[in-house]
């Protein structure tokens, strides 16, 4: 495939509190809106973490402070698509700072190709992912393309979630893919606003122990290719707040 465009650097910053790199993605966005920086990939875990994003609403968060103290989790009210999500260790979370504009893709059309590069990642894993019509995020399971009745919980498992925001034309937030994530942690709230459903690792699926940033090396390599971009590592100092 013929590479195109400014090509996308990647960085795995390890385990980073959810506030701090919230506040680095909107320093990023700053410097890529004013061309200062090429599109980047943030790669991380973190810390237990339920966050909020803009449709969401405080009482899909089943934990009152007590369980929320027990668990070692904070609540974070933040500025993404979408509702309740979950995020901690052995979840691989990916920012990818990009200006659509750039390469010529709406909001939805970014979307889809997310999904698509997650898609690829888990295929890389021996995994079948797929999409539910009318839902963002990755599924397994169930019957792939089905789009379920009003109100119905989509059929399967849903294993990657996806939530961004744009501003300028730059691209923020972006996906969480489970791993080796304590799945328990899913039961203190409604998951993207969906009672009931039901979620999965890929150590779930495989009963495989597989390093979250092998996977997030996986993710990033998927990425490139579907945004038809040459993929150049970083080192975590050459990325400035």
């Amino acid at each position: 495939m013929i590479m195109h465009g400014s090509p996308l650097h990647a960085v795995w910053l390890g385990s980073v509190p959810y506030g701090d790199a919230l506040a680095l993605q909107r320093s990023l966005l700053e410097q890529r809106r004013d061309g200062l920086i090429s599109d980047t990939l943030l790669l991380l875990e973190h810390p237990h973490v339920y966050t909020l994003g803009r449709r969401g609403v405080g009482e899909h968060v089943l934990a009152d402070a007590a369980a929320l103290a027990r668990l070692g989790a904070e609540v974070f009210e933040t500025d993404r698509g979408g509702e309740v999500t979950y995020h901690g260790p052995g979840q691989l979370v990916g920012y990818p700072i990009l200006s659509i504009r750039e390469a010529k893709l709406g909001p939805v059309a970014y979307v889809r190709l997310l999904e698509q590069a997650i898609i690829e990642t888990l295929r890389d894993y021996g995994i079948s992912g797929h999409c539910v019509v009318g839902k963002t995020g990755v599924w397994v399971g169930g019957k792939p393309g089905a789009k379920p009745n009003k109100g119905e919980v989509p059929a399967g498992q849903k294993i990657a979630a996806i939530g961004v925001r744009v501003s300028a034309g730059i691209a923020m937030h972006g996906f969480a893919l489970n791993v080796s994530s304590d799945l328990d942690y899913f039961s203190h709230i409604v998951p993207c606003g969906m009672p009931d459903v039901s979620v999965a690792s890929l150590e779930s699926l495989t009963d495989k122990q597989v390093p979250v940033k092998d996977v997030g090396e996986t993710a990033a390599h998927q990425l490139a290719e579907v945004l038809q971009k040459d993929l150049v590592w970083v080192e975590p100092t050459s990325i400035a707040a």
